[in-house]
């Protein structure tokens, strides 16, 4: 690794530790219902400290890095705002108060870098040992843009039927309410004999469902990114920022993230743009720059026509 490069990620980790603390430490020690005006505030940071960071990438790496990580990050911008669109089905589905909602989010994020630390290490380890792993990247984001074009999030949360708390449930025995902010607490149960035993919360059941949405997401995220750059830096790096913004964002957009409507359309339009880029790669390498502008024009163009244009239930 070259010096530079161990300065970055350095400098990275220091300054995304340092924000966790404060964030965990400082701003939301007690649970509290996020104010629109912090959700803002802290939308705003978030932003500014990725545009920062990509700056100091700019001054130290070059303008074609630079280009690369803002391009990542506006794609898992993009697509975090399809989870926070199931993260709503979520957590209404299991009528998670409003004050206990950051710190599962909070927690899901933490899962959500250990898990996509290994699978952007296995990704640029697979894409720099076989060429052909590009190909396989492009025929899922085909597929997974393709498919995300007809789906329907609230068919898809069946939270009665779904097999991974099923599973779960076997392994441990669940509350039936909430025990303030606790993922877990001790209390006799039948199946012990009245012995105190650990029980898992409900708020433990949707803090695993928010991991698994997470990592249903990175499979088409992290591929979508490798497509832009294979700098494993600047693929981690722009997934981070991107995930340590979400929970603001929610609190932001949770409210307002179903007059969306065309967003789906403009996602997996991207996903299919990407995925096609990599499909084509030995024959047509298309500039980072055009990439930039294809996907901020979409998103952009997704977000302001579904306002434009809202749903016949949301006119009246």
């Amino acid at each position: 690794m070259e010096p530079t490069q161990m300065w970055l990620w350095g400098g990275f980790g220091a300054l995304i530790t340092f924000m966790l603390a404060l964030d965990l430490g400082v701003f939301n020690r007690k649970a509290h219902e996020p104010s629109f005006k912090e959700a803002v505030t802290w939308s705003a940071v978030w932003v500014a400290l990725a545009l920062a960071f990509n700056g100091v990438i700019y001054y130290t790496m070059g303008a074609q890095p630079a280009v690369e990580f803002l391009t990542g990050y506006l794609i898992e911008k993009a697509l975090s705002v399809d989870n926070i669109f199931v993260f709503v089905l979520l957590f209404g589905a299991f009528a998670v108060p409003l004050k206990y909602q950051h710190r599962v989010l909070f927690w899901g994020i933490l899962g959500a870098f250990a898990m996509r630390g290994a699978m952007i290490a296995a990704g640029s380890y697979l894409v720099e040992q076989f060429h052909f792993v590009m190909y396989i990247f492009g025929a899922i984001l085909l597929f997974t843009g393709a498919k995300m074009a007809f789906q329907n999030h609230e068919a898809a949360i069946k939270v009665e039927d779904n097999k991974l708390l099923k599973w779960f449930r076997k392994l441990m025995p669940v509350t039936d309410q909430y025990h303030e902010d606790r993922f877990f607490v001790k209390q006799s149960s039948l199946q012990s004999g009245g012995k105190l035993v650990w029980h898992a919360t409900p708020l433990f059941l949707v803090l695993l469902l928010v991991e698994f949405t997470d990592l249903v997401f990175a499979v088409d995220s992290i591929p979508a990114i490798f497509a832009v750059t294979r700098d494993p830096f600047l693929v981690f790096a722009s997934n981070v920022f991107a995930i340590l913004g979400l929970r603001s964002l929610y609190f932001l957009l949770a409210g307002v993230v179903h007059r969306f409507h065309l967003l789906k359309y403009g996602l997996s339009f991207i996903l299919v743009f990407v995925g096609t880029k990599m499909l084509i790669v030995d024959f047509f390498k298309v500039p980072v720059v055009l990439s930039l502008a294809v996907i901020a024009v979409t998103i952009t163009a997704s977000v302001v026509l579904s306002l434009l244009f809202p749903r016949k239930e949301e006119k009246k």
